[in-house]
């Protein structure tokens, strides 16, 4: 999912009113960029507060290198990390994760090995269906138990495109939420949704309801899902002390053909390529390359406050984040921002 799918940034259809009014009534964090353009990496990154090369997920998907986890990898996010449940554990929180892991499908890299206290998800992607035989189809969890699997036990029809795992998803939040706030109990929901990757899905009450096909209808329940968590944190009460934000892992569904680039005709179009980001124009090919020394400040200080503690006590033991992209040519860009560069002619973003 990307920031043009959201009518906050202009999108023409308009179909993400609940996102939109977060978006109106708290802070848009433009400068937030995802740590890689891969699930795993770019989700190790946001738990960690680290980069992907840091953490042990690296940034490219070649052969033994970690960036992405198939179901027959063995390795996973390593013991060594500090992940953000396992801090706010220490602060008396509770925490669940629902939805996709993709640090390791591994039990010993299971969330609750890693500061979850509650699991429903999957540790990958709904990927499939395959055959059973040479690759079982992705198993489903119940905290540490398997309690079926996609396609199987949790339907997804890739010719409708018609799965009810959405909704699933998203009664699994509102109890959660009302379960913790009925006990007073501070918690970390961490809401991993995936009915944007392909194969994309949507619950019946939602397919053909969006102008932009079975992405926009996925888009659609995505943001309807977000409203009732938004409604039930205000319901228990806890809506001004709750903070919540909403990022997508690694940007845009460039496989959506009903994807919509329509501010992006007079405007660079940025994609990471491992170490590097590459800027190209609309209808142009010309490419120019960015290796970036650290991430984004925005990211780090948004993971620090999450944390709830000092940066010195943060990043004590371990080489943090920091804000400083480097060109090619030496010229530094910082605060995550894009200024000008005469040489190449790539505007400001």
């Amino acid at each position: 999912m990307g920031w043009g799918d959201l009518g906050i940034y202009g999108q023409p259809s308009k179909e993400t009113p609940n996102l939109d009014w977060m978006a109106s009534k708290g802070m848009l964090l433009p400068d937030f960029y995802s740590a890689n353009p891969l699930c795993s990496p770019s989700r190790a990154a946001l738990l960690s507060g680290r980069l992907p090369i840091r953490n042990g997920f690296y940034t490219t998907n070649e052969h033994a290198r970690n960036a992405y986890t198939p179901q027959d990898i063995v390795g996973g996010i390593p013991d060594t990390e500090i992940l953000l449940p396992e801090i706010l554990q220490r602060l008396g929180y509770r925490s669940k994760i629902i939805g996709k892991w993709h640090l390791g499908q591994q039990p010993k890299y299971h969330p609750l090995i890693h500061g979850f206290d509650e699991w429903f998800g999957s540790p990958n992607c709904h990927f499939g269906p395959y055959d059973n035989k040479e690759t079982p189809n992705i198993p489903v969890y119940r905290d540490t138990d398997m309690i079926g699997r996609y396609f199987e036990d949790f339907l997804i029809d890739t010719k409708t495109g018609e799965s009810n795992l959405t909704q699933i998803y998203i009664q699994e939040a509102l109890s959660f939420i009302d379960t913790q706030s009925k006990k007073n109990q501070s918690f970390f929901l961490y809401w991993a949704v995936d009915a944007t990757h392909e194969p994309v899905y949507a619950s019946k009450a939602f397919l053909g309801t969006s102008a932009r096909g079975l992405y926009g209808d996925a888009v659609r329940e995505l943001d309807s899902g977000v409203g009732q968590i938004l409604q039930k944190l205000n319901d228990m009460g806890v809506a001004n002390n709750t903070l919540v934000i909403f990022s997508s892992d690694n940007g845009a569904a460039t496989y959506a053909q009903e994807m919509d680039n329509h501010l992006l005709k007079d405007k660079p179009i940025f994609y990471y390529r491992g170490n590097e980001m590459m800027a190209v124009r609309w209808e142009q090919y010309k490419a120019h390359y960015w290796t970036w020394t650290n991430s984004i400040k925005e990211f780090e200080e948004v993971h620090r406050c999450l944390a709830l503690l000092e940066p010195s006590w943060y990043s004590r033991d371990r080489v943090s984040t920091g804000s400083v992209a480097t060109d090619t040519d030496g010229t530094q860009f910082t605060e995550g921002r894009f200024l000008e560069n005469k040489n190449h002619g790539v505007d400001d973003t």
